[in-house]
């Protein structure tokens, strides 16, 4: 008797600090915050007892995809889109929050000289002696691609570098450069770091930077209201930001 009221006292212990619903949160990401997002979805999980799955493009992919219908509880993207998303109805009022800010970075192999980047001069001869450079396809909404192909041309080296130019539609940029396919990688720099093989060789130049902040919104109806408010806290929570730093980017508003 008093083994089978031990082991009855123990369950009831179990259940009433169990949670009392766990939620499966989805969450759709941008590339530059995918890493940022893993993290903080692990130390979520352990204290909340809720389920969060990931999936990430980039952001205009996440917009075409939110259009079209597809399910989601938080949405990570940049904040014009999130806007636009509220606007048409895909995302719930009021909900956007800015979490954090990066800038474009360049890349080569581990091992391989670094080239000179201290200027835009100095950028402008590295993009023309590169035998090729990756970065994201335009065509496929990334933000880092569209403004690194506005930039060739208004940098005037357009026709010499975009022929050889390796092309990514989403992904890590710099994976192009650890497999021997790219000469230089140029991308966010919170998608250069994950990737072993490629060093960082800065920042681009302060003259042409461009500083991409991120943002994060729910859903117009989430599963779980609750808990996709919960995750959405825990995005902007202290954790959040010493992990955003060590990801190379900072946090929204610094």
């Amino acid at each position: 008797m008093k083994t089978l009221a031990a082991t009855l006292t123990t369950i009831a212990l179990m259940l009433t600090s169990a949670p009392t619903h766990a939620a499966e949160i989805r969450v759709l990401t941008a590339g530059a915050m995918k890493e940022v997002v893993l993290g903080l979805a692990k130390d979520f999980e352990k204290t909340s007892g809720h389920t969060v799955t990931i999936a990430n493009d980039t952001a205009g992919g996440l917009a075409k995809r939110i259009e079209a219908g597809e399910g989601f509880d938080v949405a990570v993207i940049t904040p014009a889109v999130i806007d636009d998303l509220i606007s048409k109805g895909k995302m719930a009022p009021a909900s956007r929050i800015d979490l954090a800010k990066v800038g474009i970075g360049v890349a080569v192999r581990e091992g391989a000289p670094k080239p000179d980047i201290s200027n835009v001069e100095a950028l402008k001869k590295t993009l023309l002696a590169a035998r090729s450079v990756a970065y994201i396809d335009p065509a496929s909404g990334g933000s880092s691609g569209i403004y690194f192909s506005g930039l060739l041309d208004r940098l005037g080296i357009a026709a010499e570098v975009k022929p050889k130019a390796k092309l990514k539609a989403g992904g890590y940029v710099a994976e192009s450069v650890a497999n021997g396919e790219a000469d230089i990688a140029v991308h966010q720099i919170s998608e250069i770091l994950p990737v072993k093989g490629v060093v960082l060789v800065g920042p681009l130049p302060a003259e042409v930077q461009r500083i991409t902040v991120y943002a994060a919104g729910i859903a117009p109806g989430p599963k779980d209201k609750s808990a996709a408010e919960a995750f959405l806290k825990h995005l902007t929570s202290p954790a959040a930001a010493a992990l955003l730093t060590s990801k190379g980017m900072e946090k929204a508003g610094q």
